[in-house]
Formats: C-alpha cells, sequence, structure tokens
C-alpha cells in the first residue's frame, strides 16, 4: 500500500478547504477568502492559486497511485 507523504496530505487539507468554500459558494453565496481578505487581494489570489495548483497535484498523483 502506497502512504502519502507529507507534501500529499497538506495539498488534500488545502483541497478539502477550497472545496467547502466553493460548496458555500454555491450554496450561500458566501465566499470565506473574499470575507476574510477581501476581495481579489493579493493574497485572496495567491490563495486561490494556491489551491488550483493543489489540485493539479492531486489530479496527477491520483494517475501515478491508479497505474500502481
Amino acid at each position: 500500500m502506497n502512504k502519502l507523504s507529507t507534501f500529499d496530505w497538506v495539498a488534500l487539507i488545502i483541497i478539502i478547504v477550497g472545496a467547502i468554500n466553493w460548496g458555500l459558494v454555491g450554496l450561500f453565496k458566501i465566499d470565506i477568502i473574499k470575507v476574510i481578505f477581501g476581495d481579489m487581494t493579493i493574497f485572496a489570489r495567491m490563495l486561490y492559486i494556491i489551491v488550483g495548483l493543489a489540485g493539479l497535484y492531486l489530479l496527477i498523483l491520483s494517475f501515478k497511485l491508479g497505474k500502481k
């Protein structure tokens, strides 16, 4: 069985938090990132980019784990 690295777990947690945020946006029109950090401030944009990169990383990881 393949064990996930610390980096894998961090990426997974980032994706879960991002998914919860998007769920709140869809259900209640509440964007937690926007509420906490402002509307498209540089820090908010960096967080969105980090979530996107974590998603791409986990997509690639899932294909690698699927081949094993």
